[in-house]
């Protein structure tokens, strides 16, 4: 017998090789249907997978985030077999599960795919899945492998790179892959699917290395579910910031300046000002004092640091001077800069807290095909702060970090979140920088902050930082979709690094601790996702354009431009449009332009000193006094701006 240990805590005695499949039918044979993916041990297996040892055995089902990984990842077996079906010749190479949907990347030789054969390819598919085909894992030998995949050069490095004994194949119907496992019981639970693009893809990302085709599906046990997410899609396409940024004339991108470096057009520029006011007005009210640091910085800053051997690769090519030997890099990250600021003179523990912030521009060497709009860029700005305090205060200024990155999210509407807390992954030591103690401590910290905090939140084993663990809060957007917005980390580690110190109070030196935190995370990335999240309907207070001014004639001019100054009076954003235009072309083009109120003014205006508003969606607010509009403008800003 072997004892098997439930998430709930619960232990039950099963006979040696029974399967998940098994325990679930103990529990229920409800949630036996339902199981479609199991872990045991920390390891993913197949719910037929005998138990052979006492161990925790978790079961998911489709709404579980593994089920749904384990679901795709079938699929994706299930689209290499299609392709292979369709497209003799072709040699496979990867196949994973995505965040949403799955993937596979295809040598497909002479053969050309477009979106035209996306539904040849969905038939095959489900032709397949309907064959209810089991999905059955096996060990290989090497040599067994390596001959299976002798006209096959992809799998064959693939193979080569692994150890006799650790080789495993997964089969279904007549189609067979080189696989670690986690699947689906069967074909048959695949219902619904669809092809959503073909696209270029460097074999293991190396852009010397051939360009395969990659083919994006995705698939749903219900048809229903298809559906609903293909409009999701849809309504995903109607709010792309790229798009938005385009009408609303936000940003821009030229080729001439360079991919991947955003342009900010005047209503953008205004937009990220008052996002920084915003933020600024925050900080000093918590203490923070601003800084400015250059674009630049020496090499040696970035050994010093840490960060030339973590992410050399990924900066911008070394800058050369006349002077032999020297190097500079463009900043790829502003908390070396802040470490040497502190490090200008001497403090006391009376002094710290110390808390150094700036909006500061970072630049990395995103790969071309990495790059997308404003959400992946080579050049971004960073709301970064670097907070210096004694480890008796660590506790509580992290939790003042909490409370202001709630301030933001509250005001800019983000209400659905998590918080994670990113930890260092024990079994990979060599991905991290310092002592395990100090990783120990600093992951501790944040724990302790995040419950003392009441915060929603999991731990997530190797999504620390090189130099520290993290509280990472991920948003969840209008459309459902889950974003990493603002970051706060514990770092014991540049301090050292940096020979960062401050006499004690027993007039002895100390190390100080580092907390790195950002709100906005970067201010592109922010405002792509603010953009989608709201569909360019920001709320009122960031508005570029608050109310619009339209007049119903030229006859109405000089009372529009009275209307135009007694709102700007009481500091509300107002634009006039007395073009020679209709009423209705004025409207329309206000709506586009996301403005959330008009103001319209004829002659009965005029004779009552009066504003007939209208809101943006079409309500109308009725005939009131400019005054009285004010006082609303002003109730709707406080109900979304919260205090801090």
């Amino acid at each position: 017998m072997i004892k098997i240990t439930l998430p709930d805590g619960s232990i039950k005695e099963f006979e040696k090789n029974s399967t998940p499949i098994d325990v679930a039918k103990s529990i229920s044979e409800g949630l036996a249907r339902n199981i479609i993916s199991a872990k045991f041990n920390d390891t993913v297996v197949e719910t037929t997978t005998p138990l052979t040892t006492d161990g925790l055995l978790t079961l998911y089902s489709w709404n579980d985030t593994e089920g749904k990984k384990a679901f795709w990842h079938s699929s994706a077996h299930v689209l290499a077999q299609a392709i292979e079906e369709l497209y003799k010749g072709v040699k496979l190479t990867i196949g994973p599960a995505i965040e949403n949907g799955f993937y596979y990347d295809v040598d497909f030789g002479d053969h050309v795919v477009s979106d035209k054969d996306f539904k040849t390819i969905e038939n095959k598919m489900i032709e397949i899945a309907r064959g209810k085909h089991e999905f059955s894992m096996r060990e290989a030998s090497k040599a067994e492998a390596l001959q299976l995949y002798k006209d096959n050069p992809y799998k064959t490095e693939l193979i080569e790179n692994l150890e006799d004994g650790t080789i495993t194949f997964c089969d279904h119907s007549t189609f067979t892959d080189l696989c670690r496992g986690g699947h689906i019981p069967n074909t048959g639970i695949i219902k619904a699917v669809k092809i959503l693009s073909v696209a270029g893809a460097y074999w293991r990302g190396d852009e010397k290395n051939k360009q395969l085709t990659r083919v994006y599906g995705i698939s749903f046990p219900k048809q229903k579910e298809l559906t609903e997410y293909l409009e999701l899609l849809e309504e995903a396409k109607r709010r792309d910031h790229r798009k938005l940024g385009k009408e609303l004339q936000l940003f821009t991108f030229s080729q001439k300046v360079g991919q991947g470096l955003p342009l900010w057009l005047p209503k953008g520029a205004a937009l990220r000002e008052r996002l920084e006011n915003f933020l600024k007005k925050a900080q000093k009210k918590a203490g923070y004092e601003m800084v400015v640091t250059p674009h630049i910085g020496q090499k040696e800053l970035y050994v010093t640091s840490g960060h030339y051997a973590k992410y050399g690769e990924d900066s911008f090519q070394p800058i050369t001077t006349p002077k032999a030997d020297e190097e500079f890099l463009l900043k790829p990250m502003n908390c070396p800069h802040h470490c040497e600021i502190y490090n200008n003179q001497q403090w006391s523990y009376k002094d710290l807290p110390k808390r150094f912030a700036e909006f500061g521009t970072v630049y990395r060497y995103e790969q071309s095909g990495e790059l997308h709009g404003l959400t992946r860029v080579r050049g971004f700005t960073q709301d970064d702060a670097h907070i210096f305090c004694t480890p008796e205060q660590l506790d509580s200024e992290f939790k003042n970090v909490i409370d202001l990155v709630l301030y933001v999210f509250g005001s800019l509407g983000f209400e659905n979140f998590t918080a994670q807390v990113s930890i260092r992954d024990p079994k990979t030591p060599k991905k991290y920088i310092g002592e395990v103690a100090n990783w120990e401590k600093a992951e501790q910290a944040i724990i302790n902050a995040a419950k003392d905090k009441g915060l929603n939140f999991v731990i997530e084993e190797g999504e620390a930082a090189f130099y520290g663990p993290k509280l990472d809060f991920m948003v969840k957007d209008a459309l459902g979709r889950q974003w990493q917005l603002g970051t706060i980390q514990v770092d014991y580690n540049l301090p050292e690094r940096f020979e960062l110190t401050y006499k004690g109070s027993d007039n002895e030196t100390h190390r100080p601790v580092m907390i790195h935190r950002a709100p906005f995370g970067s201010m592109e990335r922010f405002i792509a996702i603010l953009l989608e999240h709201t569909a360019g309907n920001f709320p009122l207070w960031l508005m570029p354009t608050q109310v619009s001014v339209l007049t119903l004639s030229e006859k109405y001019e000089n009372y529009g431009q009275k209307v135009l100054d007694l709102l700007e009076n009481h500091e509300i954003r107002a634009v006039i449009d007395n073009r020679s235009e209709t009423i209705g072309k004025k409207i329309r083009e206000a709506e586009m332009n996301k403005v959330p109120y008009m103001v319209i003014l004829g002659e009965s205006e005029e004779n009552e000193g009066t504003i007939s508003v209208r809101k943006h969606g079409g309500e109308d607010l009725g005939t009131i006094s400019v005054d009285k509009f004010s006082e609303l403008i002003t109730a709707e800003i406080n109900k979304t701006l919260k205090q801090f």
